[in-house]
């Protein structure tokens, strides 16, 4: 039988601080009070749009996408398990920085737009991404910041300038995940902080670094 489960597990206890205060950035059903350990798994031999698929420690889906960027239509949509729209994904290409708005549900209407990133500089040798939110319109500083080694999937999120990390990324590497054509990696979210929001910051990552998603 399935495991079910109401919430995301919470991960192993460990010094994982929590947020003096809830920071929800898509919606509050995704903060949890407890630290949460997140499997990203990408099904890197195959052809089809749902590339990208994100689990809890049991291995039940929780997120997926729909989509590719650089498509005709230059947008993902992520999902929850249950199909249901979470955000579109769409990315600017026409842009000096790169950028990606991320819009309520399936819209791509500035009235729901949430929150847009960009990278710090076209050329990088390390992952830096920057999030503003749609209430930071003059972008004159960052709401939010990931930075790290894609690469190495060894990466940071990070509250505006400050030093306060909300989640991180790792690696988890096996012989099976190699042998089936996955690539797998786990993002530890910290307590009170948006799940939702990290997922689809992973989700643009994996946009900007994989091209065979962008054909």
């Amino acid at each position: 039988m399935e495991h079910v489960q109401a919430y995301p597990p919470p991960a192993a206890p460990s010094a994982y601080p929590p947020l003096a205060t809830r920071v929800s950035v898509i919606g509050p059903q995704y903060c949890y009070p407890q630290p949460i350990d997140l499997a990203v798994v990408r099904k890197v031999l195959t052809i089809s749009e749902d590339k990208f698929a994100v689990t809890d420690i049991y291995g039940n889906i929780m997120f997926k996408t729909k989509g590719k960027f650089f498509s005709i239509h230059d947008r993902r949509l992520l999902t929850d398990a249950a199909g249901n729209p979470v955000c579109t994904l769409r990315h600017k290409i026409m842009t000096v920085h790169d950028r990606w708005q991320v819009f309520r549900g399936e819209s791509t209407e500035e009235k729901d737009l949430i929150f847009t990133a960009k990278r710090s500089s076209m050329i990088q040798l390390k992952t830096k991404l920057h999030v503003f939110l749609a209430t930071n319109p003059k972008e004159d500083v960052c709401d939010f910041r990931m930075e790290g080694s894609w690469l190495e999937r060894s990466c940071f999120i990070y509250s505006g300038e400050r030093n306060t990390i909300l989640a991180q990324m790792h690696k988890k590497r096996s012989v099976e995940s190699e042998f089936l054509g996955k690539d797998k990696f786990m993002m530890t979210v910290y307590p009170n902080m948006d799940y939702a929001f990290v997922v689809a910051l992973i989700a643009i990552l994996d946009g900007i670094n994989n091209d065979d998603d962008f054909e």
